[in-house]
């Protein structure tokens, strides 16, 4: 069981001096490094030989996804910084070019293990299976035949060769799109003229393209870049291909709005959206044959550095397009499927408010079932006494059941309110679509507030009962999407109590109105009163150990990059608070830097479900408070977004939470990785004389167990 410290006066007296100065950068681990060390943590899952060979591909695919998006956002701000000659220094003490270098450097080598873990590994790991990615050299020729016909009928209708010459300036490259720069000539009697173009390799067709002509029972295919590559003749008659190479451009995708000269927000974003293909460029992949001369071409094309560019062969070179041999129908080679659990308490009922009414009900995604958040919705869109439904959509699916509810709400003549957040970025368009077609059928669709994103995890529903008006609420710490929670962690609240209920409108109200509320009864809302909250949720804990009282935090979140919370927590630390922090993605904190972060400790946990929930529990001298939410230790979350934390009120959710999952989550010994001082991770590992603890194993069979 998780416990507070009793802090004595042994401990106090070893605490840090006061002349320590708590914002020296040797405190503080680089924002982008340890986004690195998160990325290089699912490469790791990809290395892991205990994992299923098609899972392990799934990892490489997410750690190119994430990489291309750490370009298009982070390094596009470094860049950004640079160009406008920002001198602002990173709380690490490291302006904005050393931090390209510092990023540099480092993602050389994860690169590096990334080549190594598909070319060694993973490619004749699947061959063995009978999955085979081809050269198109080892072709034979009747298969060859086959991809010529291909080319001809699919491939070359669509292929767009672009010259590039004194009267062809170099042409416009979208952002992630995968090209070929080709160099030809021409024979005349003067001699031979060179020529340079570009071909696109089009992003609406597979690129991985299957061999229908494999033996029985093997899964082969190559790659679309090598099919044109390899028959680029037919685009330029008249003219030799001497050789082509494939290079890839990524650019700046972060959104530029100015939201208070916007008079209609959709609009604008809409614009924005078409300009994301078109950003700066940030990123320049070449394949490693590509002579110097070109490289420099493109290079300057593109107004890039050398430390811009990065060498990778055409098969690592896009590695989030691995989905599609991810997605392969061999059972064997996947993680078992499972079906997630109904809670108790929902079994055999079909009136989800009665339930509500009895107590708080907790579920635990994605090892209890999403099902109902969604029958929450649609229960209350067809019950006649729901009055209105208010509800926040930051991310949600293409084919929404809870959007769906909501449109059948509106047509059964309630009052429904939706605050669709059209920055949630890469899934503006998405939400664009569901804005209108709210709209269309009579929901107050509401964008929310300038210059701030709203992804708090938000439903309320006003009921008219026999005893008057009750207001039920679903708070959350994931998206309304009914795909993502089968695969991400999160934990749902339903209540119905009176004080949430009345936060709840309050927050409501500020969101679509004029409301002008700072403060809650119970609910902590940035960016108003969650980072105030906090600051004094953890100085509490700081004045317990001070005066002897049992004192402890433990927080489970996405990431912590806020300093002034980490100041908090190293003060915490230091009157001797045991602090257990579980952080998937960054943390700047150091811990275990003597007289300042002793009784902090920190690890990762990554596998088979992405690590999502955020719960924050405070010892509070044994009275302990346990919190829910939707907010990371991050100074966006807690300035410049719409969050919301919310107390779990009921003992034995308290408990549950506590005991049942942080306890869990604190002693994995297998997916987990503890962050040393000096900003790396190493694995926990099992111990001679521990069972060997998998924290989301042990979810998915003691959920499955009920």
């Amino acid at each position: 069981m998780i416990t507070g410290s009793q802090v004595g006066a042994e401990v106090r007296s070893e605490a840090a001096p006061p002349s320590i100065a708590l914002d020296d950068p040797s405190l503080y681990i680089n924002r982008e490094t340890s986004w690195l060390e998160f990325n290089d943590r699912v490469l790791e899952e990809a290395l892991d030989e205990r994992n299923p060979l098609l899972e392990r591909l799934k990892f490489v695919a997410i750690y190119g996804t994430n990489l291309d998006e750490f370009f298009m956002i982070r390094i596009a701000g470094l860049m950004q910084q640079m160009a406008a000659e920002v001198h602002k220094r990173s709380d690490d003490g490291r302006l904005p070019e050393e931090q390209l270098a510092l990023v540099n450097q480092r993602l050389r080598r994860s690169l590096d293990r990334l080549t190594d873990c598909l070319k060694n590994q993973l490619f004749p790991s699947l061959e063995r299976h009978g999955i085979r990615i081809l050269r198109y050299e080892q072709l034979d020729a009747p298969t060859k035949r086959v991809m010529r016909r291909y080319f001809d009928e699919r491939v070359f209708p669509v292929l767009t060769p672009l010259a590039i010459d004194k009267g062809h300036p170099f042409p416009y490259i979208s952002n992630l799109s995968l090209s070929l720069a080709v160099e030809l000539d021409e024979q005349t009697p003067d001699g031979p003229i060179n020529y340079f173009a570009r071909v696109k390799v089009p992003g609406s067709l597979p690129r991985f393209v299957a061999i229908e002509n494999a033996p029985a029972g093997q899964r082969w295919f190559v790659m679309l870049e090598e099919i044109i590559a390899n028959n680029l003749e037919a685009l330029f008659p008249g003219l030799r291909v001497t050789a082509s190479y494939a290079f890839r451009v990524t650019r700046d995708a972060d959104l530029d709005l100015q939201e208070d000269e916007a008079d209609d927000l959709l609009r604008m974003i809409e614009s924005e959206l078409r300009k994301r293909r078109f950003g700066e460029p940030v990123r320049l992949e070449i394949v490693p044959e590509m002579p110097a001369g070109l490289r420099e071409k493109l290079l300057e094309a593109l107004e890039l550095d050398n430390g811009d560019c990065y060498e990778v062969d055409t098969q690592m070179m896009g590695t989030s397009d691995l989905w599609t041999i991810v997605g392969i129908d061999e059972p064997a080679l996947h993680d078992p499927p499972f079906t997630p659990a109904i809670p108790k308490r929902l079994i055999g009922q079909t009136d989800l408010f009665a339930v509500i009414r009895e107590g708080d009900l907790l579920l635990h995604h994605p090892y209890e079932s999403f099902d109902p958040v969604v029958q929450f919705v649609k229960q209350a869109a067809d019950d006649p006494s729901v009055l209105a439904i208010k509800q926040t959509l930051y991310r949600t699916s293409g084919n929404s059941p809870v959007v769906g509810a909501l449109v059948e709400a509106a047509e059964n003549g309630k009052q429904v309110a939706a605050l669709i957040e059209l920055k949630a970025r890469f899934d503006e368009e998405n939400n664009i679509h569901w804005a209108r077609m709210l709209e269309r059928v009579g929901v107050h669709v509401v964008y929310g507030l300038p210059g701030l994103k709203t992804h708090a995890k938000v439903t309320l529903v006003v009921r008219d009962e026999p005893d008057g008006i009750r207001r039920y609420m679903h708070f959350g710490t994931g998206n309304y999407n009914d795909k993502t929670a089968r695969i991400y962690t999160d934990l749902s609240l339903f209540t119905c109590r009176a004080d949430l209920g009345a936060d709840a409108s309050q927050l409501f109200n500020a969101l679509t109105g004029f409301s002008k509320a700072d403060s809650y009864e119970q609910l902590y809302v940035a960016p108003t009163s969650l980072r105030s909250g906090f600051e004094e949720l953890i100085d509490r804990e700081t004045q317990h150990a001070r005066e002897g009282r049992p004192a402890g935090i433990v927080a489970k979140l996405n990431a912590i990059s806020d300093a002034g919370i980490v100041q908090r927590l190293y003060r915490a630390a230091q009157a001797g608070v045991k602090i257990d922090l579980v952080v998937r993605g960054m943390c700047v904190l150091r811990p275990g830097i003597p007289g300042v972060s002793e009784t902090i400790s920190v690890r990762s946990i990554v596998g088979r479900f992405l690590e999502h929930s955020r719960i924050y529990y405070f010892v509070n001298g044994g009275e302990s408070e346990v919190y829910i939410g939707s907010a990371d230790w991050m100074g966006r979350n807690l300035d410049r977004r719409v969050e919301t934390v919310v107390p779990v009120f009921d003992p034995l959710l308290r408990e549950t939470i506590v005991n049942d999952i942080l306890e869990v989550y604190l002693a994995d010994n297998v997916k987990s990785r503890i962050l040393l001082s000096d900003g790396s991770y190493e694995r926990r590992g099992v111990l001679p004389g521990e069972h060997r603890i998998d924290s989301q194993q042990i979810f998915l069979k003691r959920y499955q167990a009920v």
